[in-house]
């Protein structure tokens, strides 16, 4: 069957109640996770499947729910046709089971196996995904929800996780093959055109009237950043890449998510239930789509208020000294109409630094951090802070693109954005820096190990645009 781009986008036009994911603490010790080739139902609506990756041969993978203090012990069996690794995003644990090959361990070869285990301090909404060749092994469809429950939670009538994904699909809906083209690399990433919530196209989600839902979002793609707006509801902002914040309402009404951030928003279903609300994603001017229907079933609409949205307990992470911290530039360059070659053509530079942009592409070297772009993971690092000491990076994106910067193992406080101090304290494990912003993140150093330091569009990350932080 052909599918035209048109009908991949609208999608099929069933109603999917499985979107609302099962919400079972899990109930043993260890889980076992098999990467392998499947096959997936992205299109449906007798389409053809499409061949995949996938953890237990689902896309996305199981969602792990765990409780806050608990310990989590995950076996990975690779069946995969190359190697692979588990990055646990956002979680803070033990440096060696961080799953960055080379760097804090061994890729897991085909048929091999490898133990993840740690304590889980901290609740919130994470993810987990390969950091091995990750820009095709994310977009073949290796992704999952990694939940930890609060020890006492907000309080609502359903808990709903929507892993967000984007998809670059042929007419046949089999997943494009171009993957490391210098087109993507140099510029956006890996843009697709088919948008799926939990591994399908959507068509509607079904609400009850008067409900109160907690929406876990996952920002699962390779390269799409979202801003969705819910029409006819107000979504209260709880939590920020898993940990809680001060409830507010999204600024400017969207909810802006780069690729691999999270936010959980709860929303009262409290609209007329006479008509269908769309979510759409506004973030490209030029490229606004509607990504589902909020359907409302039968039943009068509540007529009791549900009050404010309770704020959460914070997660007990350590708190940078801002008075003592050091202080370091972090300068993200390169890529397409690089400003940097740019000011040189108007100062009369412009030919020898266009012969240097192009050296640098021909090695694939396209996007540097402080001037240095880093091919694979294992490499000299960045920086070398000291453990337990307060840190403020003072990023400066002097490029012509955004750049979702993920640092593993530390959240970070985002102090200020091109100067402006941030209304409210939000801690995040990936901050999606616009082109030419200038923003400040502050944390303390730890553990010990060396840590990544990378932009999340993962197309950028492989061309350069990655560094390691140690702590000794």
């Amino acid at each position: 069957m052909d599918l035209s781009r048109r009908q991949i986008l609208q999608g099929s036009g069933a109603a999917l109640a499985a979107w609302a994911l099962p919400y079972r603490p899990a109930a043993a010790a260890e889980v076992t996770l098999t990467p392998r080739p499947s096959r997936a139902a992205l299109i449906g609506s007798g389409a053809p499947d499409t061949e995949v990756w996938a953890y237990n041969g689902k896309v996305p993978g199981p969602v792990l729910r765990f409780r806050q203090g608990e310990r989590a012990r995950i076996v990975v069996e690779n069946r995969l046709p190359e190697p692979t690794t588990v990055h646990w995003h956002g979680l803070r644990l033990p440096n060696a089971m961080d799953g960055v090959p080379n760097l804090t361990q061994k890729p897991i070869e085909p048929g091999g196996r490898f133990v993840y285990e740690f304590d889980l301090p901290d609740a919130g909404t994470f993810w987990y995904h390969p950091h091995m060749r990750s820009a095709e092994q994310v977009e073949r469809g290796l992704s999952g929800a990694f939940i930890v429950e609060e020890r006492e939670s907000t309080a609502v009538d359903r808990d709903v996780v929507w892993l967000l994904d984007d998809w670059r699909l042929t007419p046949e809906a089999a997943i494009a093959g171009d993957f490391g083209n210098p087109m993507d690399a140099s510029h956006a990433g890996r843009l697709g055109n088919t948008v799926t919530i939990n591994g399908r196209v959507p068509a509607e989600f079904r609400v009850r009237a008067g409900e109160r839902v907690r929406l876990r979002l996952i920002n699962a793609s390779n390269a799409r950043v979202m801003a969705l707006a819910f029409e006819g509801h107000a979504p209260t902002v709880v939590a920020v890449d898993g940990h809680p914040v001060e409830p507010h309402a999204p600024e400017d009404g969207r909810i802006v998510l780069g690729p691999a951030m999270r936010a959980d928003l709860v929303i009262d279903m409290t609209a007329a239930p006479d008509r269908p609300y769309p979510v759409v994603d506004s973030f490209y001017a030029r490229g606004a789509y509607k990504l589902v229907d909020l359907v409302y079933e039968g039943g009068a609409r509540s007529a009791q208020p549900r009050g404010a949205v309770a704020a959460m307990a914070g997660n007990p992470l350590p708190r940078p000294d801002l008075g003592r911290a050091a202080r370091h530039r972090i300068e993200l360059g390169g890529g397409m109409m690089d400003p940097q070659v740019m000011r040189a053509m108007r100062e009369g530079g412009g030919r020898e630094a266009v012969a240097r942009m192009r050296e640098r592409m021909r090695q694939g070297r396209i996007w540097t951090i402080n001037g240095v772009a880093v091919l694979g993971h294992l490499h000299e690092p960045l920086l070398t802070l000291e453990r337990g000491r307060s840190y403020v990076f003072e990023m400066r994106n002097d490029t012509a693109w955004h750049h979702p910067m993920h640092l593993h193992g530390m959240p970070f406080a985002v102090l200020s954005r091109n100067g402006a101090a941030l209304p409210r304290r939000v801690v995040q494990d990936t901050v999606l820096m616009n082109p030419g912003e200038r923003v400040e993140i502050a944390f303390v150093a730890e553990p010990v190990g060396d840590w990544m330091f990378h932009c999340h569009i993962l197309e950028h990350q492989e061309a350069g645009m990655m560094g390691t932080v140690r702590v000794v």
